[in-house]
């Protein structure tokens, strides 16, 4: 088995990847494709939300999905996105645990919110841009 220190770049490449993609399509194919702007905005009004906080989450799901694909500012990022993932918990809280209810269970975003943190604390992993800056930092203090 390889050692844990050979493989963690790698791991967190992967669910940075991945949440990257996850973001990008729920923003982009649900919120903008699916309900489209002015229905995403109208649903945030519909739960008593500001309707513009609805094309701001939209937005920063597009952003921030594509942020990680890229692995840039990705610590930043991931923290950025955990208010938007504690909010989707507190509002399918009160339908019960499993996703499969009406209206959705509270335990999807919840895992969300934990992953996020869990990429904030790996780091962007291999394959990154945020990966980059440390070898130009490192090559201009060795000059």
């Amino acid at each position: 088995m390889p050692e844990t220190q050979a493989t963690t770049p790698y791991a967190a490449a992967l669910l940075r990847v991945s949440q990257g993609i996850m973001l990008l399509a729920h923003g982009a194919v649900l919120k903008l494709g699916t309900f489209g702007l002015a229905g995403t905005m109208g649903y945030f009004g519909s739960i008593g939300y500001p309707p513009v906080l609805g094309a701001i989450v939209t937005f920063a799901e597009i952003l921030g999905g594509l942020a990680l694909i890229a692995g840039f500012a990705t610590r930043w990022v991931s923290l950025a996105l955990i208010p938007i993932l504690l909010g989707a918990t507190l509002q399918h809280a009160g339908n019960g645990w499993l996703f499969n209810v009406t209206g959705g269970g509270w335990e999807y975003p919840a895992f969300w919110t934990v992953t996020l943190l869990v990429q904030a604390g790996l780091g962007a992993g291999a394959w990154a841009l945020d990966g980059l800056r440390p070898v130009a930092k490192r090559a201009a203090l060795a000059a």
